[in-house]
């Protein structure tokens, strides 16, 4: 699976949110072949080439052209979450419910 984090500048907030994703795919049991943090602006022409993106829910409504495209999106709350994260990940069909 291909993963995609892009928060507003990609650096900080993104690479949080990037362990929080990884540490929640490793609970489900989900195998992430290759994961990307950036800011927005990157991320916004790069997210169809990943399977699910994660950014925080103030961003969303910049990844509808992914999600046409079949890109699953998932906006988070808190970045330091697993469970946010892992919830994310069941929200989109990946990983058991």
């Amino acid at each position: 699976m291909k993963v995609l984090v892009s928060c507003a500048n990609g650096a900080g907030s993104s690479l949080m949110l990037k362990r929080s994703v990884e540490k929640a795919a490793k609970t489900l049991g989900i195998r992430i072949t290759n994961i990307h943090h950036c800011a927005i602006s990157e991320g916004k022409s790069s997210a169809s080439q990943y399977d699910i993106v994660f950014t925080p829910a103030n961003f969303v409504d910049m990844f509808k052209d992914a999600e046409k495209r079949g890109t699953k999106i998932v906006g988070i709350r808190n970045i330091l979450s697993d469970k946010e994260a892992a919830d994310g990940f069941i929200a989109a069909g990946y990983g058991v419910e």
